[in-house]
């Protein structure tokens, strides 16, 4: 699916603002085909949780209305013109003038519909109902139920399976975009890098509606020169002297792909790419021939007032504290991130590994890691194979083309220990790998009960990928013993599958700001030091370890638990991006580690 963009045939009409809001209680139906009844609002794009001063609107579990009237300008009407959601948090039916248009599950993929057919002059109504419902057959999983109240009212109720707080709503733009009646429907490009030879064979596909006499695919640098162009729906092109993407280190080529007839020009599309080489071999995560380190974090989409919503301020800053710490990368984690995001990631050199919304895939969550007696009956009780494969063909069809994006994640902190695991994810994998026309590595990010002796999934895996809190969750403020079961566990991976790179994908302890210990207690900014310089000191020891991607990059809202203040705190960053203590040790050794080499 393309990103949005105005292009000499193409216009893009941005419905964010101010949209009309209300909560269903469900007392009576909504008739949508009058205006809502109601004269809240919040604003497109965010989570509506925390718009408002009302407990009852940001708990609310069940169906959420959305409405905006627009009006599209006379000399578009002529042109295809597309409705399109960036996502919509978890499911939407969408109505123009009181008419259902289209309807997707899922929260974090884009959805699009021809809106054409259902437009009048003048004003138009566009009216959202969404969920923000989980269950057992949805990613993320939630608990699910329900009652009724002295009334008959349905109460329904989400504990989510998940430890961040459940935000809804239209987290992204929403925008409508013109084309061509004939028009160009989608690009994917595949480089194939000669290191040696510095060259690149660039492969471009692309798919056509209507009737064109020539697609063309010029090839420019980033001074917008031309350096190759040819014809033809798919097609090799080939760019010498080639300039390569590298972390921290962007370089990003156009193809501007046009579909032509009578020798005009119908529909231009501009397609930016990045030419790198990633591979795995021998024990280490190799790009452009060279072993990569990762350096970096798992993070959130999560900021004050916008909840999940598009932030784009606060993904710049983001990036820009990553950089200053020296780290080159992060993990979608535990959902794809937006497409701006994506697209800011791969203009700046950020390393992506890209996971979909499978977290929560484990039959009785909770803080116990010690065991939960339900987990073993997790393959047999949930029922998310079919959206697990659909999201995973959403997520490669949106982010097939990103540089940025070297790995993908298929899910977080599964049961991947128990039986029916790799019956359930080997076919995730095998869709994953067919679908990928870059076929770049996958991984599944290990949860602690996962161990060597335990873990059924890792022979499916290319990287093995851990999230481990020796010295949090276990070993409370042991730091000394915390030391030896980490040592011990990451020697027996590496022995076991000494041709797979290991690193971390979760590593931490909660830290209150501003707390400290002259003993280094558990939750005191000491105790976080100290925690990340024993976790480092293990990790240089291990030849095959290949990266540290600490838990969390800033700290972020939950559902309320006994174990959770205001949420989570094992960010090295306050929620509002504050650094703590251990964010000057962090600095010093990530920028005193090269992206490259580290572990030859």
């Amino acid at each position: 699916m393309l990103y949005p963009v105005a292009t000499e045939s193409r216009v893009v009409v941005d419905l964010g603002g101010i949209w009309k809001f209300m909560i269903d209680k469900e007392v009576e139906p909504i008739e949508v085909s009058q205006p809502l009844s109601t004269n809240n609002v919040v604003a497109v794009p965010a989570s509506f949780n925390d718009q408002t001063v009302t407990k009852e609107i940001r708990e609310h579990n069940g169906y959420i209305w959305y409405e905006k009237e627009f009006t599209v300008a006379k000399q578009l009407r002529n042109e295809r013109l597309v409705l399109r959601f960036g996502s919509a948090t978890h499911e939407a039916w969408v109505y123009l003038n009181g008419k259902e248009i289209t309807h997707h599950k899922g929260g974090f993929t884009p959805f699009e519909v021809e809106i054409n057919d259902f437009l009048v002059d003048g004003s138009n109504r566009l009216t959202v109902r969404l969920s923000n419902l989980l269950d057992y057959s949805t990613l993320p999983v939630g608990n699910y139920s329900e009652e009724k109240d002295e009334n008959g009212r349905i109460v329904r109720k989400v504990d989510e399976n998940f430890d961040f707080f459940n935000y809804a709503g239209l987290h992204r733009p929403v925008k409508i975009y013109s084309t061509p009646r004939d028009y160009i429907e989608d690009i994917v490009i595949v480089p194939d890098v000669d290191l040696a030879a510095k060259k690149a064979e660039v492969q471009i596909y692309t798919k056509t509606a209507g009737e064109f006499d020539e697609v063309r695919v010029t090839i420019l640098d980033e001074q917008g020169q031309q350096i190759a162009q040819s014809s033809g729906s798919e097609l090799h092109v080939s760019i010498e002297n080639v300039q390569l993407w590298q972390p921290l280190n962007a370089y990003l080529y156009t193809a501007k792909v046009e579909g032509i007839k009578g020798g005009e020009t119908v529909d231009v599309y501009e397609e930016s790419f990045g030419v790198r080489k990633v591979e795995v071999k021998d024990g280490k995560f190799l790009i452009n021939g060279e072993p990569f380190y990762f350096k970096g974090f798992g993070k959130h989409e999560d900021t004050f007032v916008q909840g999940r919503g598009l932030n784009e301020a606060y993904n710049v800053l983001d990036i820009n504290l990553m950089k200053q710490m020296g780290a080159n990368s992060f993990r979608t984690s535990h959902y794809p991130y937006s497409e701006e995001m994506m697209r800011l990631c791969d203009r700046e050199g950020i390393v992506v590994i890209d996971e979909t919304p499978a977290v929560g895939l484990f039959h009785g969550f909770g803080f116990d890691l010690n065991g939960e007696k339900k987990t073993s009956d997790t393959w047999n009780v949930l029922q998310t194979a079919e959206a697990h494969e659909q999201v995973i063909r959403e997520l490669v069809g949106r982010d097939k083309n990103h540089a940025c994006v070297v790995m993908w994640s298929i899910a977080n902190e599964s049961a991947q220990h128990v039986d029916g695991a790799y019956e359930y994810f080997e076919p995730l994998f095998k869709l994953t790998r067919e679908l990928d026309p870059q076929k770049r590595p996958c991984t599944l990010v290990n949860i602690m009960m996962a161990t060597p002796e335990e873990d059924r999934c890792t022979e499916l895996v290319d990287v093995i990928a851990l999230n481990r809190y020796y010295g949090w969750y276990f070993q409370t403020g042991d730091l000394k013993a915390a030391e030896e079961e980490t040592r011990k566990e990451l020697l027996a991976w590496q022995e076991k599958y000494p041709e797979k790179p290991i690193m971390y994908t979760e590593y931490g302890a909660d830290t209150v700001a501003g707390f400290h210990s002259p003993y280094g207690e558990p939750f005191s900014e000491e105790y976080q030091e100290d925690y990340y310089r024993m976790n480092s000191k293990v990790f240089d020891e291990v030849s095959n370890f290949v990266g540290e991607q600490l838990w969390n990059f800033a700290d972020f809202q939950t559902k309320f638990g006994i174990m959770r203040v205001q949420g989570n705190k094992k960010g090295v960053f306050t929620r509002s991006r504050e650094p703590k203590m251990v964010v000057r040790y962090l600095s010093e050794r990530w920028n005193s580690i090269p992206n490259f080499g580290y572990k030859n």
